[in-house]
């Protein structure tokens, strides 16, 4: 078996709920004499350890890019010498932290699809929305968490537990929702702040902000209007239109066609000429 140092997994796990993130892979199958060995991989992509194979070791890096940016701990498999077909190898991937928060306001049809991509990709839910007709369970069975509240208020009262890798998104379409809760999202060290509306809203909205307070620059970190242009035309495409977005301000890259690319698919590819 490989070991790795349990000083640094203790001093990296003890930083799980501040800058340094990170999963743990075990080698679980096959191939005896490496059977239980265990790699540490930080929020940085530093690897410590090894799971008997410097091939499979980078393929377990690149993965636990992702199972850090989910939160969740999965089984993934592996062919031999680490290849993505396959199944001879079987990694345990521990997450050691939170899953990623999404705060939707604006409890809307819209608000359902995105609530169901959300989870798929891994977030953790809440729907918050002042009209208690409105923000009910049964309308969003799949939300991890439905609050009757004013944005600004719920907000106030969640800021420090938001940070880089969360997103607020807002959905409401009225001022008298859209501007606090705008206002509440920016005093947050939220990753993500997206609203919906037309160019025309937001322009409209953008005007509104500023006059209560909003400086030019904390308004540059507000995706409006909301998500990626994709050709959206039903509630769930532009689930997948934000959260794509979403994606791409996470991991700062910039949207493009896999097939329009050089390099590896699973890298920083460039546009080809």
């Amino acid at each position: 078996m490989i070991a790795i140092d349990e000083t640094e997994v203790t001093r990296s796990l003890e930083g799980r709920q501040g800058a340094n993130p990170c999963i743990v892979g075990t080698r679980e199958v096959n191939e005896m004499t490496h059977l239980g060995a265990t790699v540490l991989v930080g929020a940085d992509g530093a690897l410590s350890g090894s799971l008997g194979d410097a091939e499979l070791d980078e393929f377990v890096k690149r993965d636990g890019d992702g199972v850090i940016a989910s939160g969740h701990s999965v089984i993934r498999h592996y062919g031999k010498k680490g290849s993505a077909t396959g199944a001879e190898i079987s990694v345990f991937f521990e997450s050691f932290t939170p899953p990623p928060k999404m705060v939707i306001f604006g409890a809307v049809d819209f608000t359902a699809a995105l609530v169901r991509i959300a989870k798929v990709i891994g977030f953790e839910v809440t729907v918050c929305d002042a009209r208690a007709p409105f923000a009910t369970p049964a309308r969003f069975p799949e939300a991890d968490y439905v609050v009757v509240d004013w944005p600004h208020r719920y907000l106030e009262a969640l800021k420090t537990e938001l940070g880089p890798r969360d997103a607020i998104c807002v959905l409401t379409h009225d001022p008298k929702f859209d501007v606090p809760a705008i206002m509440g999202a920016l005093k947050t060290r939220v990753g993500y702040i997206g609203a919906m509306g037309s160019r025309r809203t937001h322009r409209e909205r953008r005007e509104r902000l500023l006059g209560a307070g909003a400086k030019e620059e904390a308004l540059a970190r507000v995706s409006s209007p909301i998500g990626l242009d994709l050709g959206s035309r039903t509630p769930e495409e532009t689930a997948i239109a934000i959260l794509a977005e979403i994606i791409t301000k996470q991991t700062g890259h910039q949207p493009m066609s896999l097939s329009d690319g050089d390099g590896p698919i699973h890298g920083h590819a460039t546009h080809r000429p």
